[in-house]
């Protein structure tokens, strides 16, 4: 896998659902704390796990934050905004806090259903959060390396970041990704909803706006689905406009011809009216197959459909995203190289994790 930062180019990527389940919980179980890995205003993307198996790559994710009073005139509805995914933006509102579950010790959470086919087993699994840390509060990025999970019927947990988490202040605002490695968790639970809370977010008004949420994306073998590649990097690294891309390309694929195959992308500040944050995917091993996508725009989605399994599964996440995508243009050859190429536009947008499955050609 190759990675790169730079004047007209560009990065990065996310796959498949989520529920709706308040879970209560009083109990903070914690987990063993890793050492301080540090923090980084920029974070190369690199490969995290990759595998070539009968299975797939399945996720749950939501946001913890939401569009309270508009405190522009001319901002839809915040109701509409959730219910119908107007196009309002984070700026346009007082943002407060999403907060599902009864526990008093908890001043954010939210759920989302893992789906996984029956008969599946968890190969690895990865929880990724971030958050915008100024907005009309300044939340103590000293908080950013920890979150609160709960498993379907479960308590919370401590889960503590284990490796470099990117930081980045632009003076109009703060944002983070972290993540950590919970496989063996999400190997020995129960199916249904997880639930997130504690997540280090700011709520308030600022032009540039608040956004936080978090994205549990799990690989997994199963014999009776097809034989695929599946890759996952994470990073953070920033897009600031027309001027910079991001670039990831993934070598060493040996896709079948006209596979079926998704590419995935969790990001922060993508927005519903904004320009650009788009997403290339081409075929650089020998082919000339390319499919454009919109990458970011303040949604939760599995290849343009909204995911509803989830509370609240409000369809403007107004800064957070975490998107499927349709790549199977792209893979028409059968490409043993893919290049990833995220650009800019009006605003800036971060990404924290990509991800990407397509069918794979039979192994001698």
């Amino acid at each position: 896998m190759r990675f790169s930062v730079g004047f007209g180019k560009r990065a990065a990527v996310c796959v498949l659902s989520a529920f709706l389940l308040s879970v209560t919980v009083s109990q903070h179980t914690a987990v063993p704390a890793p050492s301080d890995r540090g923090e980084a205003e920029s974070v190369p993307f690199t490969e995290r796990y990759r595998a070539v198996q009968h299975g797939g790559i399945a996720r749950a994710a939501n946001s913890v934050i939401t569009c309270g009073e508009a405190v522009v005139i001319t901002a839809p509805a915040c109701a509409d905004v959730q219910r119908n995914g107007a196009g309002g933006r984070s700026g346009q509102y007082e943002m407060t806090y999403i907060d599902i579950d009864s526990d008093r010790n908890t001043y954010n959470s939210s759920s989302a259903e893992l789906r996984l086919p029956e008969g599946s087993r968890v190969s690895y699994a990865r929880l990724y959060w971030g958050a915008n840390l100024r907005v009309g509060e300044q939340k103590d990025p000293a908080d950013n390396d920890r979150v609160l999970i709960a498993e379907p019927g479960g308590n919370y947990k401590e889960i503590r970041a284990d490796s470099l988490i990117g930081h980045r202040d632009a003076g109009t605002h703060q944002g983070f990704s972290a993540s950590a490695d919970i496989t063996e968790l999400v190997r020995w639970s129960e199916p249904g909803a997880w639930t997130v809370a504690q997540l280090n977010v700011a709520m308030g008004n600022s032009d540039m706006g608040a956004w936080g949420g978090w994205t549990l994306v799990v690989a997994y073998e199963n014999p009776a689905e097809p034989l695929r590649e599946l890759v996952l990097w994470d990073g953070f690294e920033s897009v600031d406009g027309p001027s910079q891309d991001v670039v990831i390309t993934v070598d060493g694929l040996a896709v079948t011809p006209g596979a079926q195959g998704s590419a995935g992308v969790v990001g922060y500040h993508g927005e519903r009216t904004a320009n650009g944050h788009g997403l290339t995917v081409r075929d650089t091993g020998g082919g000339d197959a390319v499919v454009r996508h919109r990458a970011l725009d303040s949604t939760i989605a599995d290849h343009g459909r909204p995911v509803t399994t989830r509370d609240p599964a409000h369809l403007n996440t107004l800064g957070y995203d975490s998107n499927v995508l349709d790549i199977r243009q792209a893979l028409t050859a059968g490409p043993g190289e893919l290049e990833l190429r995220f650009t800019g536009g009006s605003r800036p947008y971060q990404l924290g994790a990509v991800f990407l499955q397509a069918d794979a050609a039979a192994r001698e």
